[in-house]
């Protein structure tokens, strides 16, 4: 065929049905699960949907990519919310961002916090740091960095936060002393919206829906249960788990590069370096007592709880009831007994190591020579979410369908 397509995610759906819609019918995808969606499958749990992947919505920030995506799911279909994000520290509950909502805080943490950024190094002029525990603190000041910053991402991450770099995390707010102290004066958040400040949910469905709709669209061109375990750059082929093998003029692959157990074709001194990518596996649990809340989804950085994040089912699924948690596979020991449903998720988050960019962008230039293109959040190994995922791969089948 021409294009091959690895993964019936978000990426791959949406790339081939870009390609449907510009009257191309030539290409295959291949999905390794029994169904398409991905990280952002649903499936029902206690009569209502139960998203596997954790938390995931439809961004409002990208007109286009909706405008798209609601070809297949009527806006009519979705509920349009204002995030409401909640994080735990010290015994206050308070917004998200940590660093815009301090005012929520008790008065005397209030000044504590205060006192801490005033003298953060990013507010003394001081040298950035290169480590990524040293950054933080520098950027934050010590009590974020310590109560939360920190924490956080030893649990939702890996405990060992120096393997990871600082180029991801400039898209943190800039915390200057006057504007956190202004909004503890005035009682109000200051700074930019974190991402999902506005956010669409399937009124009758899970965010799982949308992905089966597409692939629906497409059903005469996916095969499902066809794991991928090689690839071949000399002659664009792919072999599955059963032998079966395709070969096609483009391969595009949003699958995890450490999924081809062969890789035939590339130079050996890259073909290591994938060796070197990580990521992280998180476990979804379900929940069925309703939460005295109204906050779609609250962060934990507590490290004597397992879990880092739950997501507030009833706040955001109509007519349902429950919460579900996400937790880092590695913190699973913590964990009490529960019966209720539980779904461990291999591929999570790709994690920001500190020669990840080096890598991806030398594997990515030299497979682009071959015409075999990384896609997605797996694809590219970037934490994307799913309306920027949707967005790369419309841009990419626009690109390569000229």
């Amino acid at each position: 065929m021409k294009y091959l397509i690895l993964g019936a995610g978000p990426a791959g759906l949406t790339f081939a049905n870009k390609l449907k819609e510009k009257g191309e019918n030539d290409f295959l995808v291949l999905e390794k699960e029994k169904e398409a969606g991905g990280l952002c499958r649903s499936v029902q749990v206690d009569g209502s949907p139960f998203d596997i992947g954790g938390g995931h919505f439809l961004d409002v920030r990208r007109p286009h990519v909706n405008e798209f995506l609601f070809q297949f799911m009527s806006e009519e279909e979705w509920n349009l919310y204002q995030r409401d994000s909640r994080i735990v520290v010290n015994d206050n509950v308070i917004g998200h961002p940590i660093e815009a909502n301090i005012w929520q805080m008790k008065l005397d943490d209030q000044v504590k916090y205060l006192k801490s950024i005033a003298v953060a190094g990013c507010n003394l002029g001081l040298e950035m740091p290169q480590k990524f525990t040293d950054w933080i603190y520098w950027k934050l000041g010590n009590k974020i960095a310590e109560d939360y910053m920190i924490p956080y991402n030893q649990k939702m991450f890996n405990k060992e936060l120096d393997q990871l770099g600082t180029y991801w995390l400039e898209k943190l707010p800039n915390v200057s002393f006057e504007e956190t102290l202004l909004s503890c004066l005035a009682k109000k958040a200051y700074g930019k919206q974190p991402g999902h400040a506005e956010f669409y949910y399937p009124k009758e469905y899970g965010y799982g829906e949308l992905w089966l709709r597409m692939a629906d669209k497409i059903k005469d061109n996916i095969l499902y249960n066809k794991s991928v375990t090689a690839i071949d750059f000399n002659t664009k082929t792919v072999t599955t788990i059963d032998g079966s093998s395709y070969q096609a003029d483009f391969i595009i692959t949003t699958i995890p590069w450490m999924e081809f157990s062969e890789v035939i074709g590339m130079p050996d001194e890259l073909k290591k370096t994938i060796q070197d990518l990580k990521y992280s596996s998180i476990e979804t649990e379900y929940f069925k007592e309703n939460l005295e809340t109204k906050a779609h989804w609250i962060y934990y950085p507590d490290p004597k709880l397992p879990y880092h994040r739950i997501l507030v089912r009833h706040n955001f699924c109509e007519n349902s009831r429950g919460y579900w948690t996400e937790t880092n596979s590695e913190r699973l020991d913590l964990k009490e007994d529960n019966p209720n449903f539980k779904y461990l998720n291999k591929y999570a988050y790709p994690l920001n190591t500190i020669k990840k960019p080096e890598i991806m962008k030398n594997l990515l230039k030299w497979c682009e020579t071959k015409n075999v293109y990384g896609l997605g959040r797996w694809g590219e190994h970037q934490h994307y979410n799913s309306d920027v995922t949707v967005d790369l791969a419309m841009q990419l089948a626009d690109k390569l369908s000229k």
